[in-house]
Order: C-alpha cells, then structure tokens, then sequence
C-alpha cells in the first residue's frame, strides 16, 4: 500500500495486515491488524514516526524510497510491532537520529539493537522544530510499556498515540468514523491491552485535555477525525462503571457443567440479568476481554479434571486475572465424580480480582433437581448484588 496524505506535509506509511489472526501468540486478530507509521515534513526537516513490525519492513522501505532525507525517526515504543524496521531505516538514512524517552532508547539497544551514538533523547514536554512544525513529546509511561511516549503536532493539533486510543483492525479505509465496527475494534484493544492500566489510562486522558487534538494518529488501526469518540470511550471504559451484567466462561466435558451454565443463564434472564455466555473450546479470547471491561460479576464455571480446575478455564483465569477488570463480584460452579479442588485453585489464580465472594456452587454428578435449586438461588444472589450496587434495571 503506497503513502496517504492525512493533511498537507503529514503522510501515513506503514503497513495494512489483512491476514495475521494472532498477535504476541495469543490475541486473536479476526480483523487483522496495522503497523502505522507516519512521515512529518516541516520547512528544515523531516521526521517518521515509528517503524512497523519487522515481517512488513519491505512495505516501509519501499515507501520510503522516494524520499531522499529523514533527520528523525520518533520512536514512541520499543515493542517490535512499533520499531522492528529501524534498523533498515537507519541504514537507509544515515544521518537520521532516533528520538525517544531514556528508557526507550536503553530498550531500543537491548531489542533490536539500535546502535546508542543513533539515539536522542527527549525529556518530558521537550519540542522538537521541524521549521513550521513544532513536534511536542509526552511522556506515557504505562500505557502499556514503561517507555511509551505520545507526539503532538501542535500546529496541525494532530496527537500520535502510539498504542493508546488504537485498535487492531485491517482497513481500506483511513479513517475511523466512530461507527458501532469502530468502536467495537476499539474496545476489543483497550480490553486486551490497556484494561490492566486503566489507572494510568485515566491519568493520561487527563494530561492530553490541555491540548488542542483535532485528530489522534494510532499506531495500530484507523484514524481518529473526531477524538472525542475515542476519547469519551476510553472514559467510560476506564472509569470502573459497571453494567448489570454476568461474564460467564465455561467448560464441560460431559455435559454435567453445561447443564450447570444453562440453568444459571435461565436465572439470571429471568431476573433481568444480562449475562454473556462462553464456551471455551470454541470462544475467541478477545471476547472475553471485552465482556471483562464492564460485567459487574465473573461466575467461571468448571468440571473437575485429575481433582482441579480444567486446564482450558484455568487459563483464561490466569489471562482474566492479569486483565484486572473492575468486576465487584465473582462466584464459581463446578462438578466432579468423587472429590475436587476446582474452587480452592480458582481462588489462588484470580489473586488480583478485587471481587466479593458469592458462594460458589458445586455439584457431584449430573446435576439433580435440588443442584438446579440451588443454582437458581445463585442468580437470585447475584440479582440481589447487583441491586444492592445500584446496577439493577
């Protein structure tokens, strides 16, 4: 795909993956993904913002071929998908300065390498003047490595956010116009990358409210030509508000667990409970992640497999646990033939689930009518819960 023109000087490069389906070995990606760059042209110099994955520096270079200089390549984040084809970069231009955070620069060096007398640093605030294009650096630690940084093009009010505000999506189109797709793409990325770093995703969104933004400039995804739809998004994800609502991850192997779900699903419909049901062997974890952002309750539930947890569901435990969602509460079901620990294990990996408690249901065999009894009586606890918080139609 060749170079597009975002506004007069400004240009998307980068690269548009349509068929990658899985992301650090496992995010899914049934959109595909991009690796946004951006070339800056100013009256003095020139400079590229980022450096795509390095399976699509072949797509850079050959955008980059045209242009005769680069005196700077802004280097936001250290993660290969953003900086895998520096090196190439570099030699292709070899008298461009990498710039980027101290601690970016130390990562750069120790990840691809980046050769140090290449590198310059920027404190937090500083300016970088391209000659009629001021290029201002915020510092972004958390969002989501230690070393991120944001650009801010001040007369064109354009802010290059890295990961944040992004979204892994494959698009002819450059432009994100906030349609349900969009925002969907949008959260589905926020649950699986910043939803761990939401304190700081508020934090950030506060600091960016002194700038003038008139477009926000991902490094994954589409373009933003109305920040606020992005913006007011991540508000809402980030700000732990809640909906009446039940994320409902399961396994069965013989069918017990299932009838488990299916009862506790008819409970809850029946209290107006809204609750999102995923069986594992065939859910995209992605999914999960977005259900996460705002359920009020996780209920996992689990047949018994060698006396603990299945090993499927314990794994999107762990991942669920890593996330941190602001869940307030959390409760478990789980059958077995003679004896299990499915409930024990399950407390120990979900450590950093600030939840409340509701007493977990567990059933030996197939479950008889007082077993559904009492898992109705769950939904009717986690109905009266949500009432209580004040989530409740």
């Amino acid at each position: 795909m060749k170079a597009r023109q975002i506004v007069d000087g400004i240009y998307w490069m980068g690269s548009v993956d349509w068929d990658r389906r899985l992301f650090d070995s496992l995010i899914p990606l049934p959109d595909g993904t991009s690796y946004n760059a951006y070339l800056v042209r100013g009256s003095r110099a020139t400079a590229l913002l980022d450096a795509v994955d390095p399976a699509k520096t072949h797509e850079l270079m050959e955008q980059l071929a045209d242009i005769e200089r680069i005196d700077y390549i802004i280097a936001h984040h250290a993660e290969q998908d953003h900086s895998g084809a520096l090196p190439d970069v570099l030699d292709r231009f070899p008298d461009a300065e990498v710039v980027c955070t101290p601690k970016c620069g130390q990562m750069l060096c120790e990840l691809l390498p980046v050769p140090p007398n290449r590198i310059k640093t920027v404190a937090d605030g500083d300016t970088l003047d391209l000659g009629g294009r001021t290029l201002r650096f915020v510092h972004a630690p958390w969002v989501h490595w230690p070393e991120t940084m944001f650009t801010y093009a001040e007369e064109d009010g354009i802010l290059f956010s890295c990961d944040f505000l992004g979204s892994h999506i494959a698009s002819s189109e450059l432009t994100a116009l906030g349609t349900a797709d969009d925002l969907a793409a949008a959260k589905r990325y926020y649950a699986e990358i910043m939803m761990p770093f939401a304190v700081h995703v508020v934090k950030h969104l506060d600091r960016l409210e002194g700038l003038n933004i008139r477009m926000v400039c991902p490094s994954h995804g589409k373009v933003w030509a109305d920040p606020k739809v992005i913006t007011s998004a991540y508000r809402q994800w980030s700000s732990g508000r809640l909906a009446n609502k039940v994320c409902l991850p399961f396994v069965s192997m013989h069918g017990s667990t299932e009838v488990m779900v299916d009862a506790l699903v008819d409970g809850l419909i029946r209290r107006r409970v809204e609750v999102e049901r995923f069986e594992l062997t065939g859910t995209d974890l992605g999914r999960i992640a977005m259900s996460l952002v705002d359920s009020a309750t996780i209920v996992m539930a689990t047949p018994t497999v060698l006396g603990g947890v299945h090993p499927v569901l314990a794994s999107v435990a762990f991942v669920a646990n890593a996330l941190r969602p602001r869940a307030q509460f959390v409760s478990v079901m789980t059958s077995y033939g003679w004896a299990g620990r499915a409930v024990e294990q399950l407390a120990a990996l979900t450590g950093n689930l600030k939840a409340k408690l509701i007493e977990p249901v567990t059933v030996k065999g197939f479950p008889g009518p007082r077993d559904l009894e009492t898992i109705d009586g769950l939904a009717e606890k986690i109905a009266q819960a949500h009432a209580e918080a004040g989530l409740s139609e």
